[in-house]
């Protein structure tokens, strides 16, 4: 059973010293996309039980546990099993779909020393969270410029911590403005026209009746709105993450004003989805397909997932017709969006028996440009490297690569943080439900409490 660690109780966090303290005699705990794992967050001695083994003789095996998709990266694990000649196998092992369900799993397991857990796909926003813990191998210099090169900036900045990459960008993710050509017609709007704001988009479908789709339940996917909408405004949530406890709070700003004023525009408007406060991307995509179906931010697995439903009947089939996109809106019609940031990295555990020789060698085989192109292909995850978007089978199969490789070339990561999971987790209680936010009060209140939080002064 897994004994809870009361917070007060955790790794000391290194105030005097201005920085986190890095927490490796423990480490500390730490969402589609997206904290510390700081490791005893609640993770203390998970027992035996946890420790998989590596594979008996023969041909060693790396365990990778992945992110659930459509079985392309078990599709890579074969490929790259094969590519080795005999040298290892890769043996997949799917993780929950939930991302913090993904991350307590992991870090279960990373704080028992497990050394079976070979490989593992991350959301962005865990890396520093398990590097700081010291629960990942970091790659050194030279290996690291072979697996950033041509790589999206947010993608290596979402892989590196203090300085070290720790994990390898698989492939990357972003938000696109996804609507109606009808429903924009009978608006009298054009989200592709430059300067298209957020106010423009509301006031546009509430004319005509229409609705504009967002994440608004109380989880990762809603932390990703507001942020977005916090970079498009030119602020952010947090700064100078290394200080630890003492980080700079920034959202209580013109920017934090502005974000909480376009959400709690939407969420009391006719245009916003009757149960906005606890839609997740699919009821944003069901509010889209609807009667008065008109608008949604959402990533780019929407065109597969429209498509398909098309072609098996569950929706009308004239709805792919009928679907465009564009850039993620701006705040200020004169300043560029910040499209949000998600996608997966690839780390190796620190604990490995392979962490310096097979581990290295498969993560370089998973991630290189020609098996980004498969992966892209095979699950409608976008690449993490920019020239994957100049194959003409991408063009082919996703008319919209060009946006999304502009959009992700541009995205705004989420706070990169080792206690990630406290930051987003301050902000949601503060800013949830979106009816409830003011832009008065919610940046100023959440701030606060961020800070309250970090210092263990309140409880999430």
């Amino acid at each position: 059973m897994v004994k809870r660690v009361r917070r007060a109780g955790r790794v000391e966090r290194g105030r005097r010293r201005g920085r986190a303290a890095r927490g490796r005699g423990g480490g500390r705990r730490g969402g589609r996309g997206g904290g510390p794992l700081r490791a005893a967050v609640a993770l203390t001695v998970l027992a035996g039980g946890l420790t998989a083994c590596s594979g008996g003789g023969g041909t060693p095996t790396l365990n990778w546990y992945i992110n659930p998709d459509d079985g392309g990266q078990a599709k890579l694990a074969a490929a790259c099993t094969q590519a080795s000649g005999g040298k290892y196998r890769i043996k997949t092992s799917v993780l929950p779909n939930d991302a913090t369900q993904q991350r307590e799993q992991l870090v279960r397991r990373l704080a028992a020393k497990d050394s079976g857990l070979d490989i593992m796909s991350l959301d962005p926003v865990y890396v520093a969270e398990a590097a700081n813990a010291g629960f990942l191998r970091p790659f050194p210099a030279g290996e690291a410029a072979r697996f950033t090169e041509g790589v999206f900036p947010p993608a290596v900045q979402n892989s590196t911590w203090e300085g070290r990459l720790y994990a390898a960008p698989f492939w990357a993710n972003t938000q696109l403005l996804w609507y109606r050509k009808s429903a924009a017609k009978k608006a009298g709007i054009d989200p592709k026209a430059p300067g298209f704001t957020w106010n423009e988009l509301i006031d546009g479908a509430v004319r005509s009746g229409t609705t504009v789709g967002a994440q608004g339940n109380k989880y990762e996917g809603y932390m990703v709105w507001i942020n977005a909408l916090i970079a498009s405004a030119g602020g952010r949530i947090i700064s100078d993450a290394e200080k630890g406890d003492d980080a700079t709070i920034d959202i209580d700003s013109p920017a934090g004003r502005q974000a909480a004023a376009i959400i709690r525009k939407l969420a009391r408007s006719s245009a916003a989805s009757p149960t906005l406060s606890t839609d997740i991307e699919e009821q944003a995509r069901s509010l889209l397909n609807g009667p008065r179906g008109g608008f949604m931010v959402n990533w780019g697995y929407i065109w597969r997932a429209e498509n398909g439903d098309a072609k098996d009947g569950v929706i009308d089939k004239r709805i792919p017709a009928d679907l465009d996109w564009a850039r993620y809106p701006r705040v200020n019609a004169n300043q560029e969006s910040k499209p949000p940031f998600g996608g997966i990295e690839l780390g190796i555990g620190a604990y490995g028996k392979y962490k310096d020789t097979f581990s290295v060698e498969a993560v370089r085989c998973i991630t290189s440009t020609e098996n980004m192109k498969k992966y892209m292909i095979d699950s409608g995850n976008p690449a993490a490297r920019a020239a994957v978007y100049d194959d003409p089978e991408i063009k082919k199969e996703f008319p919209m690569a060009g946006l999304i490789r502009d959009s992700i070339n541009a995205a705004a990561p989420r706070p990169i943080t080792p206690y990630y999971t406290d930051v987003s987790g301050a902000v949601l209680s503060r800013w949830h439900p979106p009816a409830s936010v003011d832009p008065n009060t919610t940046p100023a209140r959440s701030a606060e409490f961020i800070r309250q939080v970090l210092r263990d002064q309140a409880l999430l």
